[in-house]
């Protein structure tokens, strides 16, 4: 594969990250990008030496279970399309938490998928 200039990719990351170095060599037909961390402060590391924590996206104070669970009780006829789209997450995920919430008893289905009703518990 031939190296035929800058994408999209690469503009949409130095928007997005300031901290990106960029150098372009077209006649060498090389781009480098390197992208610089942010550091890690002290409360940060992990307790064995040289581990530090992932920085991920910070815990939402409410689970996604106990938010399905809530939709549930307002209207528990809802389907998992409906739960779905209204916590932003997809239908496979909701199908997966609530398999979660019928395995650990909190959640029954009565009756049929379609017609039924869910139960919390």
């Amino acid at each position: 594969m031939t190296y035929r200039g800058l994408g999209s990719g690469i503009k949409r990351a130095m928007e997005a990250w300031p901290e990106i170095d960029f150098s372009d060599d077209r006649d060498g037909c090389l781009f480098t990008a390197t992208v610089h961390r942010k550091a890690v402060k002290s409360s940060e590391k992990g307790t064995e030496k040289g581990t530090e924590k992932a920085a991920g996206s910070p815990k939402s104070p409410v689970k996604t279970e106990d938010k399905i669970l809530g939709r549930i009780r307002q209207d528990n006829a809802v389907t998992t399309e409906r739960l779905g789209e209204s916590l932003g997450i997809s239908k496979r995920a909701v199908l997966k938490q609530i398999d979660k919430l019928k395995k650990s008893g909190r959640l029954r289905r009565m009756g049929p998928a379609k017609g039924g009703h869910w139960e919390v518990q």
